[in-house]
């Protein structure tokens, strides 16, 4: 699905971006058209004295002009008629598909000045109206683009996945998959309200510029103060500044490949395992789930769901080691490591 947003949402409409305009595309019709007119013309203008006037009995080049244009349009009023074969099998296997191209061609571009902005319209509303509780992906480049695919390696549907971003070939991309996207500039109002930011489960930032991921935060937050933020930093300095935008989550992809570049350098068990449990087609997974009413009390380390890492409490975080996640809290938000279907099978 494609969303291409205008300055008001409310009159963002499906539409894919054409190679040419309006007029280029009504001239290429009207050329066409007279194309297959030429065709049926000449074909009775070369078998002339296989028609049949029944008003004078002569088929003069008006009559020829005339019951051409007729039977394209109708199929003939009686006055002119094929009566030779070769005149009639003309008719049947080359006038009668025309007519039928003609029509397809004039139904098609009444739909495009007349019916299509509306049906768009419509089309749109409808899709907006299904949008909650969906992901949000501001940004389709590299980063963006593998976002989407571990999204859908995770089960997500493709229809809870809004892709934003200005260039049309990454839009063509994204619709590709199935998702819904929308071409824009996603630091307008406008656009991120096209989105249905209101009634988003998360947001994904994933762009080339750490300035335009402040202003898409700030504009996403000043929408949506509740809706939860993860975001890519290209530089380390900016972390503080995606804090105060509204960031929840911070990734640094240059530290990030630091760190495991690091580790690496020790052994590479530790890296593949990192990759195993980041990525939903690995034999583990790492999982963020509240705490169930039977596991009130227990320590961390008894859950039977899996290997139990850090609880989040009233905003601290405490391992699976200290005093704290000895006895679990309702409102405990637990971190653990389980097995994917995959491992089980």
């Amino acid at each position: 699905m494609l969303l291409s947003a205008s300055p008001s949402p409310a009159a963002t409409v499906l539409k894919r971006k054409g190679r040419l305009n309006i007029w280029q595309s009504l001239l290429l019709r009207a050329v066409l058209v007279l194309v297959l007119i030429g065709i049926a013309l000449g074909g009775h203008l070369a078998d002339r004295d296989g028609l049949k006037d029944n008003i004078d009995g002569q088929v003069s080049l008006t009559d020829v002009v005339y019951f051409t244009a007729i039977t394209i349009t109708t199929v003939g009023y009686g006055d002119i008629v094929p009566v030779s074969d070769r005149a009639r099998m003309f008719d049947t296997f080359v006038v009668t598909p025309v007519r039928l191209f003609i029509w397809i061609i004039f139904f098609g571009t009444a739909y495009t000045l007349a019916l299509k902005s509306t049906w768009e319209q419509f089309r749109t509303r409808m899709i907006r109206q299904g949008l909650k509780d969906h992901i949000i992906v501001y940004g389709y480049g590299a980063t963006g683009e593998a976002a989407v695919t571990e999204l859908l390696r995770q089960g997500v549907a493709p229809e809870s996945i809004v892709v934003v971003d200005q260039h049309a070939s990454r839009i063509a991309a994204a619709t590709e998959r199935g998702v819904t996207a929308i071409e824009g500039d996603a630091t307008v109002n406008a656009v991120q309200e096209a989105a249905c930011i209101r009634t988003a489960r998360s947001v994904v930032v994933s762009t080339h510029r750490d300035d335009s991921t402040v202003l898409i935060v700030l504009s996403a937050r000043q929408i949506n103060p509740k809706v939860p933020i993860s975001a890519t930093v290209r530089a380390s300095e900016n972390e503080s500044l995606m804090r105060q935008a509204g960031v929840d989550n911070i990734i640094n992809p240059v530290s990030m490949g630091g760190h495991l570049l690091a580790r690496a350098s020790e052994g590479g068990h530790v890296v593949d395992y990192i990759a195993d449990l980041a990525s939903a087609d690995g034999k583990v997974v790492l999982r963020e789930r509240e705490v169930t009413p039977a596991e009130l009390g227990r320590p961390l380390n008894c859950i039977e769901t899996g290997l139990g890492l850090r609880i989040c409490r009233d905003g601290q975080v405490y391992g699976y080691w200290e005093a704290q996640a000895r006895a679990l809290q309702a409102g405990d938000v637990i971190v653990e490591i389980t097995r994917t279907e995959k491992a089980v099978e």
